[in-house]
């Protein structure tokens, strides 16, 4: 990744220093999504203890973009309760990068749709219904 097409000191510590990557044999809720125009594909896993997600890792095969929004979303849903992540969009994932380059905001996407999948996941599981996907947000 170039630093001077556009991207922030924030994606590019995500992309150089990724958080919480790697596999999770344990997982409560495993999501894997793709692109079949870019060719990213992001496999998300999260650790439930009473509706909490105590961890989250990623498995992502990808761009830069791809892995920063991966490890970005890993960050921001540990700690939150399903009710709280399902809410987590693919727009709080932007910022949270300090932004992206337009031709690169599917990646956040991306991300978003893996962790309601896993959430779904986990949720199916335990023999609940899967959440409704809201509406995505509309750029400012």
């Amino acid at each position: 990744m170039n630093p001077q097409a556009g991207y922030s000191p924030e994606v590019m510590d995500h992309f150089y220093h990724p958080r919480n990557v790697g596999a999770m044999p344990e997982a409560d809720g495993v999501g894997k999504v793709g692109n079949p125009v870019c060719g990213d594909v992001m496999q998300l896993m999260i650790k439930v203890n009473d509706d909490v997600i105590e961890d989250a890792k990623f498995q992502t095969f990808g761009c830069g973009a791809a892995i920063a929004t991966s490890s970005m979303i890993t960050e921001l849903v540990k700690g939150k309760t399903i009710d709280e992540a399902v809410k987590i969009s693919n727009r709080q994932v932007v910022d949270a990068l300090k932004g992206l380059p337009p031709a690169k905001v599917h990646c956040s996407v991306l991300a978003e749709d893996a962790l309601r999948s896993a959430i779904n996941d986990y949720l199916q599981r335990a023999g609940r219904p899967p959440i409704e996907k809201p509406p995505r947000e509309k750029k400012e």
